[in-house]
Protein backbone atom coordinates (compact mmCIF):
# COMPACT_ATOMS: atom_id res chain seq x y z
CA UNK A 1 0.00 0.00 0.00
CA UNK A 2 1.22 3.48 -0.81
CA UNK A 3 0.25 6.77 0.76
CA UNK A 4 -0.69 9.71 -1.42
CA UNK A 5 1.28 12.88 -1.10
CA UNK A 6 -0.80 15.58 0.51
CA UNK A 7 -2.70 17.83 -1.89
CA UNK A 8 -4.84 19.99 0.33
CA UNK A 9 -5.65 23.59 1.07
CA UNK A 10 -3.04 23.78 3.84
CA UNK A 11 -0.17 25.38 1.96
CA UNK A 12 2.25 24.73 4.83
CA UNK A 13 2.02 20.95 4.36
CA UNK A 14 4.32 20.28 1.42
CA UNK A 15 3.92 17.21 -0.82
CA UNK A 16 6.70 14.80 -1.72
CA UNK A 17 7.43 14.53 -5.43
CA UNK A 18 7.16 10.72 -5.28
CA UNK A 19 4.73 8.11 -3.98
CA UNK A 20 5.38 7.25 -0.35
CA UNK A 21 5.20 3.48 0.26
CA UNK A 22 3.73 2.40 3.57
CA UNK A 23 6.70 0.09 4.11
CA UNK A 24 8.99 3.14 3.99
CA UNK A 25 7.35 4.75 7.03
CA UNK A 26 9.17 4.37 10.36
CA UNK A 27 7.48 2.20 13.00
CA UNK A 28 8.13 4.79 15.72
CA UNK A 29 8.56 8.56 15.84
CA UNK A 30 12.10 9.97 15.89
CA UNK A 31 13.92 10.15 19.23
CA UNK A 32 14.94 13.81 18.71
CA UNK A 33 18.10 13.84 20.83
CA UNK A 34 19.95 11.08 18.98
CA UNK A 35 18.86 9.84 15.56
CA UNK A 36 19.80 9.04 11.99
CA UNK A 37 17.69 11.12 9.62
CA UNK A 38 14.97 8.98 8.05
CA UNK A 39 15.03 8.88 4.19
CA UNK A 40 11.73 10.79 4.07
CA UNK A 41 13.27 13.49 6.29
CA UNK A 42 16.31 13.61 4.02
CA UNK A 43 14.04 14.05 0.97
CA UNK A 44 12.05 16.75 2.77
CA UNK A 45 15.26 18.52 3.87
CA UNK A 46 16.60 18.53 0.32
CA UNK A 47 13.37 20.16 -0.87
CA UNK A 48 13.64 22.82 1.85
CA UNK A 49 17.29 23.43 0.97
CA UNK A 50 16.36 23.93 -2.69
CA UNK A 51 13.71 26.43 -1.61
CA UNK A 52 15.94 28.51 0.67
CA UNK A 53 18.60 28.64 -2.06
CA UNK A 54 16.07 30.48 -4.24
CA UNK A 55 15.48 33.15 -1.58
CA UNK A 56 18.27 35.54 -2.53
CA UNK A 57 17.21 38.13 0.07
CA UNK A 58 18.24 35.65 2.81
CA UNK A 59 21.66 34.84 1.33
CA UNK A 60 23.74 37.06 3.60
CA UNK A 61 21.77 36.20 6.73
CA UNK A 62 22.00 32.47 6.08
CA UNK A 63 25.77 32.69 5.64
CA UNK A 64 25.91 33.26 9.39
CA UNK A 65 24.13 29.92 9.81
CA UNK A 66 20.67 28.80 10.94
CA UNK A 67 18.99 25.61 12.05
CA UNK A 68 16.07 24.35 9.96
CA UNK A 69 13.76 21.45 10.66
CA UNK A 70 11.34 19.16 8.82
CA UNK A 71 8.49 17.05 10.16
CA UNK A 72 6.93 14.28 8.05
CA UNK A 73 3.20 14.16 8.82
CA UNK A 74 0.09 12.18 7.91
CA UNK A 75 -3.35 13.74 7.73
CA UNK A 76 -6.69 12.11 8.52
CA UNK A 77 -7.03 10.95 4.90
CA UNK A 78 -3.72 9.06 5.26
CA UNK A 79 -1.96 11.48 2.95
CA UNK A 80 1.74 12.07 3.62
CA UNK A 81 3.58 15.38 3.41
CA UNK A 82 6.00 17.43 5.44
CA UNK A 83 6.22 20.67 7.40
CA UNK A 84 9.24 22.99 7.52
CA UNK A 85 10.47 25.40 10.18
CA UNK A 86 13.48 27.48 11.19
CA UNK A 87 14.84 28.35 14.62
CA UNK A 88 14.44 31.92 15.86
CA UNK A 89 13.42 34.44 13.22
CA UNK A 90 14.44 34.93 9.61
CA UNK A 91 14.65 38.21 7.77
CA UNK A 92 13.44 39.97 10.91
CA UNK A 93 10.18 38.03 10.77
CA UNK A 94 8.59 35.05 12.48
CA UNK A 95 6.11 34.31 9.69
CA UNK A 96 7.02 33.21 6.17
CA UNK A 97 4.62 31.50 3.76
CA UNK A 98 6.71 28.33 3.36
CA UNK A 99 7.30 27.66 7.06
CA UNK A 100 5.06 26.91 10.03
CA UNK A 101 4.34 29.89 12.29
CA UNK A 102 5.95 30.36 15.71
CA UNK A 103 4.27 29.05 18.83
CA UNK A 104 3.88 32.71 19.74
CA UNK A 105 4.70 35.57 17.37
CA UNK A 106 6.46 38.13 19.51
CA UNK A 107 7.36 40.24 16.46
CA UNK A 108 3.82 41.29 15.50
CA UNK A 109 3.79 45.08 15.29
CA UNK A 110 0.79 45.65 17.53
CA UNK A 111 1.79 43.00 20.07
CA UNK A 112 2.88 43.71 23.64
CA UNK A 113 6.42 42.50 23.00
CA UNK A 114 7.15 45.09 20.32
CA UNK A 115 5.57 47.87 22.40
CA UNK A 116 7.43 46.99 25.60
CA UNK A 117 10.64 46.32 23.68
CA UNK A 118 10.44 49.88 22.35
CA UNK A 119 10.13 51.13 25.94
CA UNK A 120 13.28 49.20 26.87
CA UNK A 121 15.06 50.52 23.78
CA UNK A 122 14.08 54.06 24.83
CA UNK A 123 15.72 53.44 28.22
CA UNK A 124 18.83 52.17 26.41
CA UNK A 125 18.97 55.38 24.39
CA UNK A 126 18.65 57.43 27.57
CA UNK A 127 21.60 55.56 29.06
CA UNK A 128 23.62 56.12 25.87
CA UNK A 129 22.83 59.85 25.90
CA UNK A 130 24.00 60.23 29.49
CA UNK A 131 27.08 58.05 28.96
CA UNK A 132 28.11 60.14 25.92
CA UNK A 133 27.52 63.53 27.60
CA UNK A 134 30.64 65.67 27.07
CA UNK A 135 30.71 66.97 30.62
CA UNK A 136 30.43 63.41 31.96
CA UNK A 137 33.20 62.20 29.69
CA UNK A 138 35.43 65.17 30.66
CA UNK A 139 34.82 64.40 34.34
CA UNK A 140 35.85 60.76 33.90
CA UNK A 141 39.06 61.90 32.19
CA UNK A 142 39.67 64.45 34.98
CA UNK A 143 39.13 61.76 37.61
CA UNK A 144 41.61 59.45 35.94
CA UNK A 145 44.19 62.26 35.79
CA UNK A 146 43.52 63.28 39.43
CA UNK A 147 44.01 59.71 40.67
CA UNK A 148 47.20 59.35 38.65
CA UNK A 149 48.49 62.74 39.87
CA UNK A 150 47.69 61.83 43.50
CA UNK A 151 49.48 58.50 43.22
CA UNK A 152 52.57 60.15 41.73
CA UNK A 153 52.70 62.98 44.31
CA UNK A 154 52.18 60.68 47.29
CA UNK A 155 54.77 58.24 45.99
CA UNK A 156 57.25 61.11 45.58
CA UNK A 157 56.46 62.38 49.09
CA UNK A 158 56.92 58.88 50.54
CA UNK A 159 60.32 58.61 48.91
CA UNK A 160 61.30 62.00 50.36
CA UNK A 161 60.07 60.96 53.85
CA UNK A 162 62.16 57.81 53.63
CA UNK A 163 65.22 59.75 52.46
CA UNK A 164 64.93 62.35 55.27
CA UNK A 165 64.48 59.59 57.86
CA UNK A 166 67.60 57.83 56.60
CA UNK A 167 69.54 61.10 56.90
CA UNK A 168 68.34 61.65 60.50
CA UNK A 169 69.13 58.06 61.44
CA UNK A 170 72.62 58.46 59.99
CA UNK A 171 73.08 61.76 61.85
CA UNK A 172 71.96 60.15 65.12
CA UNK A 173 74.34 57.27 64.57
CA UNK A 174 77.21 59.68 63.83
CA UNK A 175 76.43 61.83 66.91
CA UNK A 176 75.71 59.42 69.77
CA UNK A 177 76.30 62.16 72.40
CA UNK A 178 73.75 64.72 71.09
CA UNK A 179 71.73 66.45 73.81
CA UNK A 180 68.01 66.04 74.49
CA UNK A 181 67.12 69.37 72.91
CA UNK A 182 68.64 68.39 69.57
CA UNK A 183 67.00 64.97 69.71
CA UNK A 184 63.59 66.56 70.33
CA UNK A 185 64.17 68.91 67.42
CA UNK A 186 64.83 65.96 65.09
CA UNK A 187 61.66 64.25 66.32
CA UNK A 188 59.62 67.41 65.70
CA UNK A 189 61.00 67.61 62.14
CA UNK A 190 59.96 63.99 61.60
CA UNK A 191 56.44 64.65 62.94
CA UNK A 192 56.13 67.76 60.78
CA UNK A 193 57.10 65.85 57.64
CA UNK A 194 54.56 63.13 58.44
CA UNK A 195 51.93 65.78 59.03
CA UNK A 196 52.74 67.41 55.71
CA UNK A 197 52.27 64.02 54.02
CA UNK A 198 48.85 63.51 55.66
CA UNK A 199 47.77 67.05 54.75
CA UNK A 200 48.80 66.45 51.13
CA UNK A 201 46.99 63.11 51.13
CA UNK A 202 43.82 64.74 52.50
CA UNK A 203 43.95 67.56 49.93
CA UNK A 204 44.39 65.14 47.04
CA UNK A 205 41.57 62.89 48.29
CA UNK A 206 39.27 65.90 48.56
CA UNK A 207 40.06 66.84 44.96
CA UNK A 208 39.30 63.29 43.82
CA UNK A 209 36.13 63.11 45.89
CA UNK A 210 34.93 66.42 44.47
CA UNK A 211 35.19 65.05 40.93
CA UNK A 212 33.60 61.77 42.01
CA UNK A 213 30.63 63.65 43.47
CA UNK A 214 30.08 65.34 40.11
CA UNK A 215 30.35 62.02 38.30
CA UNK A 216 27.93 60.36 40.74
CA UNK A 217 25.18 62.70 39.58
CA UNK A 218 25.45 61.04 36.19
CA UNK A 219 26.13 57.46 37.37
CA UNK A 220 23.16 57.61 39.73
CA UNK A 221 20.92 58.53 36.82
CA UNK A 222 22.46 55.77 34.67
CA UNK A 223 22.02 53.19 37.43
CA UNK A 224 18.40 54.23 37.95
CA UNK A 225 17.76 53.69 34.25
CA UNK A 226 19.53 50.32 34.38
CA UNK A 227 17.42 49.23 37.35
CA UNK A 228 14.27 50.26 35.49
CA UNK A 229 15.49 48.40 32.39
CA UNK A 230 16.24 45.26 34.38
CA UNK A 231 12.80 45.30 36.00
CA UNK A 232 11.02 45.87 32.70
CA UNK A 233 13.10 43.20 30.94
CA UNK A 234 12.32 40.66 33.65
CA UNK A 235 8.58 41.33 33.57
CA UNK A 236 8.57 41.29 29.76
CA UNK A 237 10.41 37.97 29.73
CA UNK A 238 7.96 36.44 32.21
CA UNK A 239 5.00 37.81 30.25
CA UNK A 240 6.53 36.35 27.10
CA UNK A 241 7.06 32.95 28.69
CA UNK A 242 3.38 32.86 29.67
CA UNK A 243 2.40 33.22 25.99
CA UNK A 244 4.33 30.10 24.97
CA UNK A 245 1.97 27.17 25.56
CA UNK A 246 2.88 23.79 24.13
CA UNK A 247 0.50 21.00 23.21
CA UNK A 248 1.01 17.25 22.95
CA UNK A 249 -0.97 14.72 20.94
CA UNK A 250 -3.24 14.13 23.94
CA UNK A 251 -4.33 17.79 23.79
CA UNK A 252 -2.56 18.74 27.02
CA UNK A 253 -1.19 22.29 27.13
CA UNK A 254 1.67 23.54 29.30
CA UNK A 255 3.32 26.94 29.47
CA UNK A 256 7.08 27.41 29.35
CA UNK A 257 7.14 28.34 33.03
CA UNK A 258 5.21 25.19 34.00
CA UNK A 259 7.50 23.01 31.91
CA UNK A 260 10.76 24.44 33.27
CA UNK A 261 9.49 24.52 36.84
CA UNK A 262 10.18 20.77 36.86
CA UNK A 263 13.82 21.22 35.83
CA UNK A 264 16.90 22.03 37.90
CA UNK A 265 17.19 25.51 36.35
CA UNK A 266 13.50 26.32 37.21
CA UNK A 267 13.25 29.20 34.73
CA UNK A 268 13.30 28.94 30.91
CA UNK A 269 16.46 30.12 29.13
CA UNK A 270 16.22 32.95 26.61
CA UNK A 271 14.96 31.71 23.25
CA UNK A 272 13.22 28.64 24.68
CA UNK A 273 10.33 27.57 22.46
CA UNK A 274 11.68 29.29 19.35
CA UNK A 275 13.58 26.30 17.97
CA UNK A 276 12.35 24.43 14.90
CA UNK A 277 11.27 21.18 16.60
CA UNK A 278 8.65 22.66 19.00
CA UNK A 279 7.24 24.83 16.18
CA UNK A 280 6.77 21.79 13.95
CA UNK A 281 5.08 19.62 16.56
CA UNK A 282 2.84 22.47 17.74
CA UNK A 283 1.55 23.07 14.23
CA UNK A 284 0.98 19.35 13.67
CA UNK A 285 -1.02 18.93 16.88
CA UNK A 286 -3.05 22.09 16.27
CA UNK A 287 -3.99 20.87 12.79
CA UNK A 288 -4.67 17.19 13.58
CA UNK A 289 -1.60 15.96 11.70
CA UNK A 290 0.09 12.77 12.87
CA UNK A 291 3.89 13.21 13.32
CA UNK A 292 5.81 10.46 11.48
CA UNK A 293 9.50 11.50 11.59
CA UNK A 294 11.55 14.62 12.26
CA UNK A 295 15.03 15.97 11.54
CA UNK A 296 16.91 19.26 11.91
CA UNK A 297 19.80 20.45 9.75
CA UNK A 298 22.27 23.35 9.86
CA UNK A 299 22.56 25.69 6.91
CA UNK A 300 25.43 28.16 6.58
CA UNK A 301 28.70 28.87 8.32
CA UNK A 302 29.55 27.43 11.73
CA UNK A 303 29.02 29.73 14.74
CA UNK A 304 32.11 31.23 16.38
CA UNK A 305 32.17 28.94 19.42
CA UNK A 306 30.11 25.89 18.48
CA UNK A 307 30.75 23.41 15.69
CA UNK A 308 27.99 23.22 13.09
CA UNK A 309 28.70 21.84 9.62
CA UNK A 310 26.74 23.07 6.62
CA UNK A 311 24.05 20.55 5.64
CA UNK A 312 24.61 18.24 8.60
CA UNK A 313 21.75 16.87 10.70
CA UNK A 314 21.74 17.66 14.41
CA UNK A 315 19.75 16.52 17.45
CA UNK A 316 17.43 18.87 19.31
CA UNK A 317 19.26 20.95 21.92
CA UNK A 318 19.12 19.71 25.50
CA UNK A 319 19.04 23.04 27.35
CA UNK A 320 16.09 24.67 25.57
CA UNK A 321 14.26 21.83 23.82
CA UNK A 322 14.63 18.74 26.00
CA UNK A 323 12.13 19.84 28.69
CA UNK A 324 9.68 21.13 26.06
CA UNK A 325 9.87 18.06 23.83
CA UNK A 326 9.59 15.72 26.80
CA UNK A 327 6.09 17.17 27.28
CA UNK A 328 5.19 17.42 23.60
CA UNK A 329 6.17 13.82 22.81
CA UNK A 330 3.94 12.33 25.48
CA UNK A 331 1.37 10.07 23.81
CA UNK A 332 3.57 9.43 20.75
CA UNK A 333 5.24 6.08 20.14
CA UNK A 334 8.85 7.34 20.19
CA UNK A 335 12.04 5.44 19.38
CA UNK A 336 14.22 4.43 22.31
CA UNK A 337 17.40 6.38 22.92
CA UNK A 338 19.90 4.39 20.81
CA UNK A 339 22.61 5.12 23.38
CA UNK A 340 20.60 3.41 26.14
CA UNK A 341 21.77 -0.14 25.63
CA UNK A 342 21.63 -2.22 28.77
CA UNK A 343 24.26 -4.90 28.29
CA UNK A 344 24.98 -8.08 30.21
CA UNK A 345 27.58 -7.86 32.97
CA UNK A 346 29.51 -10.86 31.63
CA UNK A 347 31.25 -8.72 28.96
CA UNK A 348 34.92 -9.71 28.83
CA UNK A 349 37.24 -6.72 28.98
CA UNK A 350 40.66 -7.04 27.34
CA UNK A 351 43.28 -6.57 30.07
CA UNK A 352 46.53 -5.14 28.70
CA UNK A 353 48.43 -4.82 32.01
CA UNK A 354 47.69 -5.94 35.57
CA UNK A 355 49.37 -6.34 38.93
CA UNK A 356 48.21 -6.24 42.56
CA UNK A 357 47.73 -2.48 42.48
CA UNK A 358 46.29 -1.47 39.12
CA UNK A 359 45.21 -2.68 35.73
CA UNK A 360 44.89 -1.24 32.24
CA UNK A 361 42.15 -2.35 29.88
CA UNK A 362 41.51 -1.82 26.18
CA UNK A 363 38.00 -0.32 26.28
CA UNK A 364 35.86 -1.07 23.23
CA UNK A 365 34.05 1.72 21.41
CA UNK A 366 30.43 2.05 22.53
CA UNK A 367 30.99 1.19 26.20
CA UNK A 368 30.61 3.84 28.92
CA UNK A 369 33.51 4.46 31.29
CA UNK A 370 31.22 5.38 34.20
CA UNK A 371 27.49 4.74 34.71
CA UNK A 372 25.21 7.37 33.22
CA UNK A 373 21.70 8.44 34.21
CA UNK A 374 20.22 5.32 32.61
CA UNK A 375 20.96 1.74 33.52
CA UNK A 376 23.59 1.36 30.80
CA UNK A 377 26.47 -0.96 31.60
CA UNK A 378 29.88 0.63 32.10
CA UNK A 379 33.53 -0.26 32.66
CA UNK A 380 33.14 0.75 36.30
CA UNK A 381 30.31 -1.75 36.84
CA UNK A 382 32.15 -4.54 35.04
CA UNK A 383 35.34 -4.00 37.04
CA UNK A 384 33.42 -3.76 40.30
CA UNK A 385 31.74 -7.10 39.53
CA UNK A 386 35.03 -8.76 38.56
CA UNK A 387 37.06 -7.30 41.46
CA UNK A 388 34.60 -7.02 44.39
CA UNK A 389 37.36 -6.35 46.93
CA UNK A 390 38.67 -3.19 45.27
CA UNK A 391 38.46 0.11 47.18
CA UNK A 392 38.22 3.69 46.01
CA UNK A 393 36.88 5.30 42.83
CA UNK A 394 38.65 2.73 40.53
CA UNK A 395 38.82 4.67 37.20
CA UNK A 396 41.71 7.14 37.19
CA UNK A 397 40.46 8.90 34.03
CA UNK A 398 37.70 8.45 31.46
CA UNK A 399 37.24 7.87 27.76
CA UNK A 400 34.16 8.99 25.83
CA UNK A 401 31.67 6.20 25.21
CA UNK A 402 32.54 6.27 21.49
CA UNK A 403 36.32 6.28 22.05
CA UNK A 404 38.22 3.01 22.30
CA UNK A 405 41.59 2.35 23.90
CA UNK A 406 43.62 2.27 27.07
CA UNK A 407 41.91 3.01 30.36
CA UNK A 408 43.83 3.12 33.64
CA UNK A 409 42.17 1.60 36.73
CA UNK A 410 43.33 1.59 40.36
CA UNK A 411 42.50 -1.31 42.68
CA UNK A 412 43.02 0.67 45.87
CA UNK A 413 42.07 4.18 46.97
CA UNK A 414 45.66 5.22 47.73
CA UNK A 415 46.81 4.04 44.28
CA UNK A 416 43.98 6.02 42.68
CA UNK A 417 45.04 9.14 44.59
CA UNK A 418 48.67 8.77 43.48
CA UNK A 419 47.77 8.26 39.82
CA UNK A 420 45.32 11.15 39.89
CA UNK A 421 48.12 13.38 41.13
CA UNK A 422 50.21 12.36 38.12
CA UNK A 423 47.34 13.34 35.83
CA UNK A 424 46.97 16.65 37.68
CA UNK A 425 50.70 17.33 37.32
CA UNK A 426 50.53 16.27 33.65
CA UNK A 427 53.32 13.72 34.03
CA UNK A 428 51.23 10.92 32.50
CA UNK A 429 51.76 10.76 28.76
CA UNK A 430 48.87 9.76 26.49
CA UNK A 431 48.71 9.40 22.74
CA UNK A 432 45.68 8.82 20.54
CA UNK A 433 45.21 7.69 16.96
CA UNK A 434 42.40 9.21 14.89
CA UNK A 435 41.26 9.25 11.30
CA UNK A 436 40.12 12.67 10.14
CA UNK A 437 37.49 13.21 7.47
CA UNK A 438 39.70 15.15 5.05
CA UNK A 439 43.28 15.84 3.99
CA UNK A 440 45.46 18.02 6.24
CA UNK A 441 47.98 20.21 4.43
CA UNK A 442 50.36 20.58 7.37
CA UNK A 443 52.30 17.73 9.00
CA UNK A 444 52.23 18.72 12.67
CA UNK A 445 51.27 21.46 15.07
CA UNK A 446 50.04 22.62 18.45
CA UNK A 447 46.39 23.54 19.05
CA UNK A 448 45.43 25.89 21.89
CA UNK A 449 41.67 26.43 22.08
CA UNK A 450 40.06 26.92 25.53
CA UNK A 451 36.91 24.87 26.13
CA UNK A 452 33.78 25.12 28.24
CA UNK A 453 30.49 23.19 28.41
CA UNK A 454 27.74 24.15 25.98
CA UNK A 455 25.00 24.18 28.62
CA UNK A 456 22.18 24.52 26.09
CA UNK A 457 23.48 21.63 24.01
CA UNK A 458 24.80 18.98 26.38
CA UNK A 459 26.98 16.94 26.19
CA UNK A 460 28.69 19.17 23.64
CA UNK A 461 31.55 21.48 24.53
CA UNK A 462 32.47 24.73 22.81
CA UNK A 463 35.45 26.98 22.22
CA UNK A 464 35.27 29.79 24.78
CA UNK A 465 38.02 32.41 24.88
CA UNK A 466 36.42 34.30 27.78
CA UNK A 467 35.54 31.61 30.32
CA UNK A 468 36.96 28.39 28.89
CA UNK A 469 39.64 26.24 30.49
CA UNK A 470 43.01 25.92 28.78
CA UNK A 471 43.12 23.03 26.31
CA UNK A 472 46.34 22.14 24.51
CA UNK A 473 46.92 19.37 21.94
CA UNK A 474 50.02 18.36 19.98
CA UNK A 475 49.39 16.53 16.71
CA UNK A 476 51.18 15.06 13.71
CA UNK A 477 49.94 13.54 10.48
CA UNK A 478 50.86 9.87 9.95
CA UNK A 479 49.20 8.94 6.65
CA UNK A 480 46.95 10.40 3.95
CA UNK A 481 44.69 8.28 1.77
CA UNK A 482 41.13 8.14 0.39
CA UNK A 483 40.49 11.76 1.41
CA UNK A 484 41.29 10.99 5.06
CA UNK A 485 44.28 11.74 7.29
CA UNK A 486 45.54 9.40 9.98
CA UNK A 487 46.71 11.55 12.90
CA UNK A 488 48.50 11.05 16.21
CA UNK A 489 47.21 13.29 19.00
CA UNK A 490 49.08 14.00 22.23
CA UNK A 491 46.80 15.90 24.62
CA UNK A 492 48.72 18.03 27.11
CA UNK A 493 45.50 18.78 28.99
CA UNK A 494 42.55 16.46 29.41
CA UNK A 495 39.35 18.40 28.77
CA UNK A 496 36.07 16.77 27.80
CA UNK A 497 35.86 16.26 24.00
CA UNK A 498 39.20 18.08 23.63
CA UNK A 499 40.53 16.07 20.69
CA UNK A 500 37.16 16.00 18.94
CA UNK A 501 36.73 19.79 19.09
CA UNK A 502 40.37 20.57 18.31
CA UNK A 503 40.01 18.41 15.19
CA UNK A 504 36.64 19.80 14.05
CA UNK A 505 36.74 23.51 14.96
CA UNK A 506 37.69 25.94 12.19
CA UNK A 507 40.40 27.44 14.43
CA UNK A 508 41.81 23.94 15.02
CA UNK A 509 42.30 21.43 12.22
CA UNK A 510 38.91 22.22 10.69
CA UNK A 511 38.59 18.50 9.89
CA UNK A 512 36.32 16.37 12.11
CA UNK A 513 37.19 12.87 13.24
CA UNK A 514 35.46 10.25 11.10
CA UNK A 515 32.30 9.06 12.84
CA UNK A 516 32.04 12.05 15.20
CA UNK A 517 28.27 12.57 15.19
CA UNK A 518 28.51 15.50 17.64
CA UNK A 519 30.99 17.61 15.69
CA UNK A 520 31.10 15.92 12.29
CA UNK A 521 29.18 13.13 10.58
CA UNK A 522 27.95 9.81 11.91
CA UNK A 523 29.60 6.56 10.86
CA UNK A 524 29.69 3.01 12.20
CA UNK A 525 31.94 4.23 15.04
CA UNK A 526 34.10 7.14 16.20
CA UNK A 527 37.56 6.63 14.73
CA UNK A 528 39.45 7.71 17.85
CA UNK A 529 41.60 5.33 19.90
CA UNK A 530 43.72 5.85 23.04
CA UNK A 531 46.83 4.06 21.78
CA UNK A 532 49.55 4.55 24.40
CA UNK A 533 49.89 5.36 28.07
CA UNK A 534 53.07 6.06 30.07
CA UNK A 535 53.24 6.75 33.81
CA UNK A 536 55.24 6.05 36.98
CA UNK A 537 54.07 3.07 39.00
CA UNK A 538 52.94 4.37 42.43
CA UNK A 539 54.57 1.47 44.32
CA UNK A 540 57.58 0.27 42.28
CA UNK A 541 58.44 3.72 40.83
CA UNK A 542 59.07 2.00 37.49
CA UNK A 543 58.03 3.66 34.23
CA UNK A 544 55.06 1.72 32.86
CA UNK A 545 54.57 2.09 29.13
CA UNK A 546 51.60 0.37 27.46
CA UNK A 547 50.61 0.32 23.79
CA UNK A 548 47.66 -1.09 21.84
CA UNK A 549 46.81 -0.67 18.17
CA UNK A 550 43.35 0.47 17.08
CA UNK A 551 41.18 -1.86 15.03
CA UNK A 552 40.95 0.67 12.21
Amino acid sequence: MTHKSITMTDKLVHPFNFKVARTSLPHKFTYPFHYTAHPLCVAASETVQQYICTQEHWTEELKAGKMFGVLVVENQDQKIGFLAAYSGNLGGRNNHPYFVPPVFDMLQNDGFFKIEEQEINFINRQIEIIASNKEYLNLTVSLEKAIKNADEKLLEQKKDLKLQKEKRDLYKKSNPLMDVTELEMLNKISQHEKGEYKRLEKTLKEEIRSIQNEIEKYTLEINNHKTERKTKSYHLQQKLFDQFKFMNIKGENKSLCDIFEQTAQKTPPAGAGECAAPKLLQYAFNNELQPIAMAEFWWGNSPKNEIRLHGNYYPACMGKCQPILSHMLQGLNVDNNPLSKTAETDIELEVVFEDDYLLIINKPSGLLSMPGKSNDISVHQLIKAKYPNTTGPLLVHRLDMSTSGLLLIAKKAEIHKSLQLQFKNRTIKKKYIAILNGILNENSGNINLPLSPDYNNRPCQMVDFENGKTANTLWRALERKNNTTRVEFEPITGRTHQLRIHAAHHLGLNTPIVGDELYGQKSDRLFLHAQSLEFTHPITAQIISVFTDPDF
